[in-house]
């Protein structure tokens, strides 16, 4: 493989910082530019549901690199604008402000931006999404201005606010259309022990809540149910998932199925272009197929063995997905995917609030929900890896090592 001389990476996220990192410290010594839609150097995006929104961190502490960190490795930034298009031909990417860049690879890092909830009333003033810095500040600024919250969606990022915005005094309302939160990450047992611990801190979760419209005019006054209920608010966050940025692959002609489909070894269809992060559809062995994950552990490892594709390497990307969420004094830590589960085993007890759910598939360990057991999540990254077989009593039984499972 001839050493590509021009790199551009369309992404300024995390997988775009570290696909640009990687290439760096793996002696790539040709031109590299990393290209973002936002003004804002590259940042985590994890604490903008926590930390951020109780001031416990800014901007500036969110960074993943300085300034200095892009000098010192010559890696050029074209920020504030993105990418508008791929000439897949000329080998050469349009940014938005015109301006033409030429590739012998490039790296497609867009990421994910909010779900829309087409509602009525979902577009008001103080109606909030969260994905960026932006974001952020418009939902602090809301709810530090005082009043009642209203959080459509119970997944993580809205569970994470609804935390942050009780643990202010804020009187929250968490509306979940499934019939428990988190449903389909975590196992019942985990969504029942959240539900409590939020309701224990003042938070009112109504599941199995359909919503009809947002009522008001300038500025959200309410949410209305389908089944007539009204509820009060000062501000709404529409927090239902996330959709993949593929236009730009898409309109190139690369194939896309939920995210830019990419083989293991995170090409496209075009073997000069490559995808990683939130964005890409990549072949999961612990799915069965095709899937896309949305998390920071998926974003550094794919973007690692994307650098090394580019350079000529035939690693591929093959890792337990593992995440994680801080929800009020709880840090709930998952590992592998709840897929097709046949059995479930509690290990510890959910009264005490420091146990892990065995999601067991075929007589193995498929996933493993661990809240506040940070010994059982580490070894249960191994133990799904592995698809280590277990039977329920030794996983129930907490003289067991997990250890001696491997």
């Amino acid at each position: 493989m001839t050493t590509p001389t021009s790199i551009v990476v369309a992404g300024a996220g995390q997988a775009g910082l570290q696909i640009a990192a990687s290439l760096r410290q793996a002696g790539y010594d040709g031109s590299l530019v990393l290209v973002g839609d936002e003004a804002h150097l590259p940042y985590q995006r994890p604490p903008l549901s926590k930390a951020f929104l109780k001031r416990e961190s800014d901007a500036d502490k969110l960074l993943l690199r300085v300034n200095d960190f892009f000098t010192t490795n010559k890696i050029d930034l074209a920020l504030g604008g993105g990418v508008d298009s791929i000439d897949r031909t000329k080998r050469r990417v349009v940014l938005k402000d015109g301006l033409s860049l030429p590739y012998d690879k490039l790296a497609i890092a867009t990421g994910v931006r909010a779900r829309p909830l087409e509602l009525v009333g979902a577009r008001l003033a103080n109606v909030h999404t969260l994905r960026s810095i932006g974001d952020a500040n418009g939902l602090l600024d809301g709810i530090e201005a005082g009043g009642d919250i209203v959080i459509v969606g119970g997944g993580f990022i809205g569970l994470e606010v609804a935390a942050c915005a009780a643990s202010l005094g804020k009187k929250v309302t968490v509306l979940e259309a499934s019939p428990r939160v988190m449903g389909r990450a975590v196992a019942p047992e985990t969504s029942a022990f959240f539900e409590r611990m939020h309701s224990g801190l003042g938070v009112a979760i109504r599941t199995s809540a359909q919503i009809a419209k947002i009522r008001g005019d300038e500025r959200a006054t309410g949410v209305e149910l389908c089944d007539g209920t009204m509820i009060p608010c000062d501000l709404v966050l529409i927090g239902v998932g996330a959709v993949p940025n593929v236009e730009i692959a898409s309109t190139a002609g690369l194939a896309c199925a939920n995210g830019v489909v990419v083989d293991a070894q995170c090409r496209t269809s075009d073997p000069d272009i490559l995808a990683v992060g939130d964005c890409a559809s990549h072949p999961n062995q612990f799915a069965n197929g095709l899937f896309r994950l949305e998390s920071v552990q998926n974003a550094i490892d794919q973007s690692k063995v994307a650098a090394g594709t580019m350079l000529g390497a035939e690693k591929e990307y093959n890792v337990a997905p593992w995440f994680w969420s801080d929800q009020g004094p709880f840090k709930l830590q998952t590992t592998g995917l709840p897929i097709d589960v046949e059995e479930r085993v509690v290990r510890g007890s959910t009264e005490d609030g420091k146990f892990s759910v065995f999601h067991l598939r075929g007589g193995r360990i498929a996933a493993v929900d661990s809240i506040n057991a940070p010994a059982d999540h580490m070894i249960s990254r191994r133990l799904v890896a592995a698809r280590t077989a277990a039977t329920a009593g030794v996983l129930a039984d907490q003289s067991t090592d997990l250890k001696t499972l491997l």
